[in-house]
This record gives C-alpha cells, structure tokens and sequence, in this order.
C-alpha cells in the first residue's frame, strides 16, 4: 500500500495564516458552545455510576490510539499517512458527537460529559499520544524499512500543550461559567451558537480545501479506504469494548459513537500550526486524511445513528 501513496508525502497544501486563524477561531467558539451544554448534575450523575464514563474515556483515549498503532502496522502506509492516522486518534471527540448520540437513541447525559471529559483531558493526552504513538512508528519504521528514511518526531510538546489549552481548554471554561453565572442568557443562546459555529467551521474547512480543491480530489481516493477502516475500527472499538464491559446497550451507542467522531479540525489546526510543525515539513499526507476524516465521519455517523434509531433499544 505504501507505494502507491508515496506521492502525498510530497503534496504541499496552501493553507494561509489567516485561514489558519479563522479556523482556530471556529474551532474554539465550537467549544464555546459545547460548554453552554454542559450541566453539574451531569458530572453528579457519572460521579454516582462513574463505570460508562471510564469505559468511555478508556476507550476513546487509550484503546483507539492504540489500535491504529496496530493499524498502521497492518496497512503500512506511507509515514505521513501514518502520522495522520496517529494524530486524529489522539484529539478528543468531536461536538457532532452529541447530536448523532441523540439521533441513535444513545445517552445524551453520557455524550455531553464524554465529549467535555475527553476534550479537558486532550490538553494533555492529545501531545502525549501522539509523541508516544507516533514515536513508536517512527522507531518501527526505521528498524524494519530503510534506515533513517523518517527523523525522529521532533515537536514542541509544550507548544502543542499550548496550543490545544488555548483551542480546547480556554473556550470550554469560559463556557462553564457563562452557563453557570447566566443560565437564562444560556438556554437562549446555545442553540443558535452550536448551529452557528458548526456551519462556520464547516464552511471555514470547505474555503480551506478550496484553496487546495485540485490536490484534495487528486488523492483523497488514495486515503478512501484508510480512513473507511480506521473509522470502523474506532467505532468497533468504542461499541466491543462496552458491550465486554457490559454496559447497557443505550451506552454502548454512545461509547461507540463518541470513540467513532473525532475531532479531526482540531488535528487540522494543529498540524498547520507552524510552531508545531515547522513548514518545511511535507504533511500532505496528514493534511488529508485528516481533511477526508472530517467529511467522513459525519457520513458514517448519521448512517449507523440512522440505523439504530429504528432499532430499539433492549434494556
């Protein structure tokens, strides 16, 4: 497989700083508008029957990047295809996440802590598992390919830190107050804020690709199936591991869901961030998987919510 993907670890893609900007910006008032959702009694209720929030988390934060380790392995793909991957296993859950659980008949409660737990937690995990994960193939990859055909993962893990504290973190707790200190003015606004910051980060991540329109149809069929996998494998992992750990089938929805949707802008951000990684880097191949991840797990989500919301689900 690798062969035939060698050709994107040689794509550069245009994404200018302003565009970077704006994403960043759309990528935090997401955030922002996660928070507004987020209630105490949510985190009194995982605090009394804490087990399907530990499944949850485990699996999203420890088992997935894990996997597509043993992923990238079996496919052998080319080293940015491979770092990519790596990267949107590390990021926390996507907010989409909540809406496609509700759409599956899955734990509402459960998928707004899920998402606010995983996305508090990826100021550190997401730099962690990606320099762990990430190191580790790059380790494989010279031990069992040519030497020395890839450097060693040479990022600024406290910029990185950085860097998702002020996207992720920032925004959520500025959220929590605004709920917690004006609950009225809350209940009026989220609504229209997630809808609104949604369709800017759609429409910021389609001007984005615009600019790169031609590179992206040129080889996104390359990845096609890489990410069909690896998001099959993320939500296997979510919905196997809960049903192991016998959860009710309502949580296995949502593990399986909010293992499934990642937020791959968040890897888009951080992998233009040229304090991150530096532009001379070549990251094609990253840039669309990531970019195709984004697209795809919309389509994959809504299609097993769809399915499941004609299921019923057994006690």
């Amino acid at each position: 497989m690798a062969n035939s993907l060698e050709v994107l670890d040689h794509v550069r893609l245009n994404f200018s700083p302003s565009g970077l900007f704006f994403l960043n910006i759309a990528l935090a008032f997401i955030m922002f508008g996660v928070a507004l959702d987020i209630k105490t009694e949510h985190f009194r209720d995982i605090l009394k029957n804490p087990k399907s929030a530990i499944v949850g988390f485990i699996s999203q934060t420890f088992l997935l990047p894990a996997f597509t380790f043993l992923l990238v392995l079996l496919l052998n793909p080319t080293p940015t295809v491979a770092l990519g991957m790596i990267l949107v296993a590390a990021c926390p859950g996507g907010n989409i996440s909540n809406f496609i659980s509700s759409m599956a008949k899955g734990n509402i409660a459960l998928s707004v802590s899920l998402t606010a737990i995983s996305t508090m937690a990826a100021i550190f995990f997401t730099p962690f598992n990606f320099a762990l994960w990430g190191n580790f193939y790059i380790d494989f990859y010279n031990a069992h390919g040519a030497a020395n055909l890839v450097r060693p993962l040479e990022i600024d893990k406290i910029q990185m830190f950085q860097t998702v504290f002020i996207l992720l973190g920032i925004p959520v707790i500025i959220g929590l107050f605004v709920a917690k200190k004006f609950p009225a003015i809350t209940a009026k606004i989220k609504k229209p804020i997630n809808r609104g910051s949604l369709l800017f980060f759609v429409l910021m991540v389609v001007a984005m690709l615009s600019a790169n329109f031609s590179q992206f149809t040129s080889y996104v069929h390359l990845v096609f199936i890489i990410v069909l996998l690896h998001n099959l494998l993320a939500l296997s992992t979510g919905y196997f591991f809960s049903k192991v750990t016998k959860l009710s089938q309502t949580d296995q929805r949502t593990v399986a869901i909010e293992t499934g949707i990642q937020n791959s802008g968040l890897a888009l951000a951080l992998m233009f961030n040229p304090k991150i990684f530096p532009p001379e880097m070549e990251l094609g191949g990253m840039a669309i998987i990531a970019a195709w991840w984004g697209i795809w797990h919309i389509i994959s989500g809504l299609t097993i919510a769809f399915v499941w919301s004609r299921k019923p689900v057994l006690a």
